[in-house]
């Protein structure tokens, strides 16, 4: 792969256009996701902590800003070197470009997450394994598109969405390359998981044709059938998000009393090493004050760390030979496992996680169920007033879409799915207490 290549500002479908003098093509695209409708409903889904009360735990929007904030940096510390490297690059890109790329995928990478986190995805998985009414369709598609339904990855719903004509976005193939961490489909017999790339799946069936013309205009390695080599900058990409929901996450379990302040300073200190100076902590009064220092010292290390990594395999990555996360390699990999293990103990098995992460095993799938009925009743025209109703409450654009192809099973069900995991955590609460007549 060529730099030259994978930083293309070419979008999809259009002809090449003519930059802005003050806005590169790729600091549009960062302008295009942060105004855009699906990141906007990010301000009310689960990060780690399911309908938040506290003032200061994380949603998945101030997370991504947080994440496309230390892309930024990753982006530009990266770019800087490269551009030395290779000065045949510096008459048509500078530093910002790298920045500007990393920060808009990173901005994105969360866009597709359903309500109530990961668990909003095995929720919406489980309505096609184990419900009679999402299992019944098994006969009705093809054997890729059932792996889709029944594996249901926020990183191909987020590739989708960016790739939606309602949302108007057209991003640069740099953007969308840099986005797609796993750049290949669900259904694929001789997946290799020791590769990083491909231990989840990077676009669904309906849009494998999007990033196949996305990878033949960057270049991309082949890495077996309709799948690719990663590109470069999705290696930073994916570090910025490991980076902030390692540390953050830690961060918001103090905050809330899940894990001890003195356990969290124990962890940080164990990453910081000799850059940790208990004097100077003392020295701030308030949690927050000292909880600041620590991250912002944190992720400093953990920048510094997952860049030179990136540079030192810089050829290894462009010929498509490393496959890792930047940090389960680095140096403070050992501490970062210390800190997963005490979250996942102590914070995302709390006990108010898991009772909201239960109801949306019961939310997601009685939603799926009453608009997956609702969307054939719109394509067949069949008459019930009830699912007459509840297809009116389906977005115009979903309406159209299933009415535009009605005999497309697969479709009909992707487009119902796309409204019920666009929902925020709480419109999906209401909307399901609402339609079983709970609440009005």
């Amino acid at each position: 792969m060529i730099w030259s290549q994978l930083l293309s500002p070419q979008r999809l479908d259009q002809k090449p256009g003519v930059n802005e003098p003050s806005r590169s093509a790729f600091e549009q695209d960062y302008d295009r996701i942060i105004f855009s409708h699906p990141f906007r409903r990010l301000q009310d889904k689960t990060q780690v902590h399911p309908l938040p009360e506290h003032d200061f735990v994380h949603t998945r929007l101030t997370h991504s800003l947080e994440v496309s904030s230390v892309g930024r940096s990753l982006g530009k510390r990266v770019g800087e070197i490269i551009l030395q490297r290779h000065p045949q690059l510096q008459s048509d890109f500078s530093l910002f470009d790298f920045g500007a790329i990393v920060a808009g995928a990173s901005l994105a990478h969360d866009l597709g997450n359903p309500p109530f986190g990961h668990a909003g995805e095995d929720a919406l998985s489980d309505f096609f394994l184990h419900h009679p009414n999402g299992y019944q369709f098994k006969e009705q598609v093809s054997e890729a598109e059932w792996n889709d339904l029944i594996k249901f990855e926020g990183n191909a719903q987020g590739f989708r969405l960016l790739n939606k004509k309602q949302y108007g976005l057209k991003l640069t193939t740099a953007t969308l390359g840099a986005f797609t961490k796993y750049p290949c489909p669900a259904f694929f017999p001789s997946r290799n998981k020791s590769r990083k790339s491909q231990k989840k799946f990077g676009f669904f069936q309906s849009e494998e044709d999007y990033f196949s013309r996305a990878a033949d205009q960057l270049g991309l390695l082949p890495a077996g059938k309709a799948a690719w080599c990663r590109h470069p900058l999705a290696f930073l990409v994916e570090a910025a998000d490991d980076i902030c929901y390692n540390i953050i996450d830690l961060e918001d379990g103090c905050r809330m009393g899940l894990v001890d302040f003195d356990e969290t300073v124990d962890m940080m200190a164990s990453l910081l090493g000799s850059q940790f100076n208990q004097e100077k902590l003392k020295k701030h009064i308030s949690l927050n004050e000292k909880l600041g220092v620590l991250r912002a010292l944190a992720i400093g290390k953990l920048v510094d760390e997952c860049t030179e990594i990136f540079l030192t395999e810089e050829h290894a990555i462009l010929d498509g030979k490393f496959d890792k996360a930047l940090t389960d390699v680095c140096p403070s990999k050992t501490s970062l496992d210390s800190i997963g293990n005490v979250s996942v103990e102590k914070i995302y098995r709390s006990r108010h996680v898991i009772q909201i992460e239960a109801s949306g095993h019961e939310v997601l799938p009685g939603l799926l169920n009453e608009f997956v009925i609702a969307g054939f009743h719109l394509a067949n025209k069949n008459e019930s007033r009830k699912y007459a109703n509840l297809a009116l409450l389906l977005p115009e654009e979903v309406r159209y879409s299933i009415e535009q192809n009605p005999n497309d099973t697969y479709g009909v069900l992707r487009n119902v799915i796309d409204f019920v995991s666009g929902l925020t955590d709480r419109h999906a609460l209401s909307l399901f207490r609402t339609i079983k007549g709970f609440s009005n």
